[in-house]
């Protein structure tokens, strides 16, 4: 999942996914350091990959899909509906994902949203 999520490293959802909040937001903003950091991260994907196993739990409502939603169709609100937060994924259809700025928070957010919805069931 996370050399597929790489592909939009630029965007910085790759470290996102695997729960690094900080570079996320850096290579978000800077296009993953101009793209040098983006190169780079490919060769550290696998040590990320072992450091988020140990930290997030998975459940019925299934990590990999829901980052998939958020990097693809992000703006269109489709990962929250996924999760079962069907207001807010209305709003962010109607909104383009409140502007980009709810994706930026939900890049952000979206492991614990996981980890507190696969909690409920």
């Amino acid at each position: 999942m996370g050399y597929l999520l790489w592909i939009f490293g630029f965007m910085g959802s790759h470290r996102f996914y695997y729960g690094r909040q900080i570079t996320g937001v850096i290579w978000f903003f800077t296009l993953g350091l101009f793209f040098i950091g983006w190169i780079i991260d490919l060769l550290l994907i696998p040590g990320m990959s072992r450091s988020a196993d140990s930290r997030f739990k998975s459940g019925p409502v299934d990590y990999d899909l829901a980052w998939i939603l958020l990097t693809f169709l992000g703006w269109a609100g489709v990962h929250r509906m996924y999760m079962g937060k069907w207001i807010t994924g209305v709003i962010y259809l109607c909104t383009g994902g409140l502007f980009l700025l709810g994706v930026l928070w939900d890049y952000l957010t979206l492991n614990e949203q996981l980890s507190d919805v696969n909690r409920g069931y």
